[in-house]
């Protein structure tokens, strides 16, 4: 994922915050067990959301911890993990694994040579344990390239195969919920590929990278146009959202959805201006 899905944390409560960086720590923590320092560096809000939702529909146990990090080693960081950390986890590193990979194949990157190394025979033993989610992730990726690589001007048509990825890492197990849970990452993992491409299209048309919007950016109405994709995906995936018998984190999951996703977009409207 690309770091959108995160909370507008100064509408947040504290105890909703503190919770909320409970999680992403928790994460934090288990990647280093599981990883090392280079999945650490891997972390992200994005995979806090996947952590949070879960757990509200799911409800295992949860431990709570405070633990000194290298990142803040004069004060014990409140930590919060479960096994849907450990699965978020192990997603991280799989979307990782591919990015390197990526950058290797296609630039030439030495970070990617040396994290492709890195994260290959760990990649493997994930794979075993998810053969559907590794499945689903290659095959997506490999089909957004593609149509990358075609110069495919049909935002929805490019967007779709990153919504089903993301559709397949939400579904932790294969129950009454994987429809629902199918639907509403689809749409999410849409909006954040639209997102990016419209956070990244004044880099793009310098480098004279590939971007969908790049044939109608700085035309009549364009911002308005985006602004109607952006919200009209969104809204989908908050329908199937809603469909979800949540209580736990809700104000915190909500709170990420209805506003903390655009937070980085709204930023950079205004910086425009």
């Amino acid at each position: 994922m690309f770091g959108y899905v995160m909370a507008n944390k100064p509408e947040l409560k504290m105890r909703e915050f503190a919770r909320y960086k409970g999680f992403y720590c928790g994460l934090c923590r288990r990647l280093r067990k599981h990883y090392g320092p280079l999945g650490q560096m891997t972390l992200t809000y994005d995979m806090t959301f996947l952590i949070l939702l879960l757990s509200s529909l799911y409800e295992p146990k949860t431990e709570e911890r405070k633990k000194r990090c290298i990142i803040h080693p004069a004060k014990k960081q409140y930590m919060l993990y479960n096994e849907i950390s450990d699965y978020a986890a192990d997603m991280n590193i799989l979307l990782t694994e591919e990015h390197f990979k990526d950058d290797w194949k296609d630039e030439k990157k030495l970070t990617g040579y040396i994290g492709m190394r890195a994260f290959a025979g760990k990649k493997k033993k994930i794979e075993k344990r998810y053969p559907r989610q590794a499945e689903i992730i290659q095959k997506s990726l490999a089909e957004l390239a593609k149509r990358e690589r075609e110069n495919c001007q049909d935002i929805d048509a490019v967007a779709r195969p990153f919504g089903e990825l993301m559709a397949e890492l939400f579904v932790w197990k294969e129950d009454a919920f994987q429809k629902i849970l199918r639907s509403f990452g689809f749409y999410l993992g849409k909006f954040i590929y639209i997102m990016d491409a419209c956070m990244d299209i004044e880099k793009d048309k310098k480098k004279g990278c590939y971007n969908p919007f790049l044939a109608d950016y700085g035309k009549a109405g364009y911002k308005e146009r985006v602004q109607n994709i952006l919200e009209g995906t969104l809204k989908m995936a908050i329908t199937e959202f809603e469909k979800l018998p949540l209580e736990q984190d809700l104000p915190i999951l909500r709170n990420i959805l209805y506003e903390g996703v655009f937070t980085n977009y709204e930023r950079k409207q205004k910086h425009d201006e």
